[in-house]
C-alpha cells in the first residue's frame, strides 16, 4: 500500500558466526554516532561480512539474562546507558562517557569476523571524542566464538 515489495527471487543459508559486537564509547553521542558510522562504513567493505539491525547499529544495547520477563532471554544493558550512569550502582561507563552505540557484526567465518572487526576498531577510532571500543562479554552464553579485541592487534 505504500511502495514496492521487493524479494530476493533465490535465496539460501550456510553455516556463519552470528553476535560479534562492539561498543563505541565517546564524549558525546554525536561523536559516538560518527564513531560507529564509520565502524559500519568499514565493515561494509568487508567482503562475507554485514552488520545486521537497520543501519548498522543496534536500537538498545542488550544483555542476556533478562530478569523481568519470562519470553525474552534478553533486555537492555543498563550498565551501558549514559542516561542512567548517575542512578544506578553498577555502571560501567566512565564520568565522561555520554554516549555509545552498539554494533553487531554477522560474517561467513571466524577470518572475515576478526577482519570486519579489525577494520571497524580502526575506523571508529580515528572519530574525536572516541575513548572506548570494547565488546560485550557475555560467558560464553550466546555462542561457541569468542573474539578478543587485543589478539586482533598483535
Amino acid at each position: 500500500m505504500s511502495g514496492d515489495f521487493i524479494i530476493e527471487e533465490n535465496i539460501g543459508i550456510i553455516d556463519a558466526i552470528a553476535g560479534g559486537n562492539l561498543f563505541i564509547e565517546a564524549n558525546t553521542q554525536k561523536q559516538a554516532l560518527k564513531g560507529a558510522q564509520n565502524a559500519i562504513n568499514a565493515i561494509k567493505k568487508v567482503p562475507g561480512a554485514i552488520t545486521p539491525f537497520p543501519g548498522g547499529i543496534v536500537a538498545s544495547g542488550s544483555k542476556i539474562g533478562s530478569q523481568k520477563y519470562s519470553f525474552m532471554n534478553a533486555t537492555t544493558n543498563h550498565q551501558f546507558c549514559p542516561t542512567l550512569k548517575d542512578t544506578i550502582n553498577d555502571s560501567k561507563l566512565g564520568k565522561d562517557i555520554n554516549g555509545i552505540y552498539e554494533i553487531v557484526i554477522n560474517a561467513k567465518d571466524m577470518e572475515t569476523i576478526k577482519k570486519a572487526t579489525k577494520e571497524a576498531i580502526l575506523n571508529a577510532s580515528k572519530v574525536e571524542g572516541v575513548q572506548i571500543i570494547s565488546a560485550g562479554n557475555y560467558g560464553g552464553k550466546l555462542g561457541k566464538y569468542h573474539i578478543h579485541l587485543e589478539e586482533l592487534f598483535e
